[in-house]
């Protein structure tokens, strides 16, 4: 804990109303925020490309960020950072019961469903024993994880399909609907409510495939960098660039990209 203290101690002097840094001093909860969702998602990138020693540094950034934040709140009187450990501390064990308190689990996914449970009945006992079911999922998620997250809250009361191969029947009907959607004269509004209702089932199909949408669609965005970056790299050998080719010059390209890449 000795690093920690430190940490603690770097926090307070960059925040200290006289001596510390004036960029540290000016910040509040909303101008840090921002930054706080960069370096969670720069661990995940780090963790994308299996990079060890980024992770290392990416989550010593993203713990700063965390001492950031409880610096701000006691400097405020509302907590102190052994306040947010004490509070994690208690809400692992408080829901893991079969690791503490020696309640059985029969596997990962009863796990699930225990902690799902559990954090129900947090809801309710912070709202006087009301609480819908998919009440407390974050505004602030990216559109395809809080999808996931609402799907998966609304399962927990049997509101779901029965399996994957029904999600995809929905998944063609809505690719349907779009297409009817397309051709209606140029109706954007039409258009953004098919175009969201399709990428909402694909999410659904995702979860239903035990699959995580938001990295499937990270892992396709790295491929499709990779794919054009050779396009772009095949180009540039011969003193050209993209706006130079045609589309079927870069379709060949691509169609080189995957083959050398060994994938579809």
């Amino acid at each position: 804990m000795d690093s920690v203290d430190k940490l603690l101690a770097i926090m307070a002097a960059l925040r200290d109303p006289g001596a510390g840094c004036p960029w540290d001093r000016a910040q509040e909860f909303s101008t840090i925020a921002p930054y706080t969702l960069e370096e969670a998602y720069e661990v995940a990138d780090a963790i994308d490309r299996n990079d060890m020693e980024s992770l290392c540094t990416e989550l010593g950034d993203l713990l700063f960020q965390v001492i950031y934040h409880a610096r701000m709140a006691e400097e405020l009187g509302h907590f102190r950072f052994e306040d947010v450990v004490r509070g994690i501390n208690a809400k692992l064990l408080r829901r893991h019961p079969h690791v503490f308190g020696g309640e059985p689990v029969e596997d990962a996914r009863a796990q699930s469903r225990l902690w799902e449970q559990q954090k129900a009945e947090e809801r309710r006992a912070r709202n006087d024993g009301k609480s819908g079911v998919i009440d407390g999922v974050n505004l602030n998620l990216p559109a395809l994880r809080r999808a996931q997250k609402l799907q998966s809250r609304a399962a927990t009361v049997g509101f779901d399909w029965h399996d994957a191969s029904a999600v995809l029947d929905k998944l063609i009907e809505e690719v349907g609907e779009l297409r009817r959607a397309l051709s209606g004269r140029g109706d954007r509004v039409a258009m953004r409510e098919e175009m969201g209702d399709l990428l909402f089932t694909c999410v659904n199909l995702a979860r239903h495939l035990d699959i995580d949408a938001e990295a499937a669609l990270r892992s396709a965005n790295h491929k499709f960098e990779a794919r054009f970056r050779y396009i772009e790299n095949a180009l540039a050998a011969q003193d050209r660039s993209p706006a130079d080719a045609t589309l079927e010059e870069m379709d060949r390209l691509w169609e080189a990209a995957k083959v050398r890449k060994g994938s579809a």
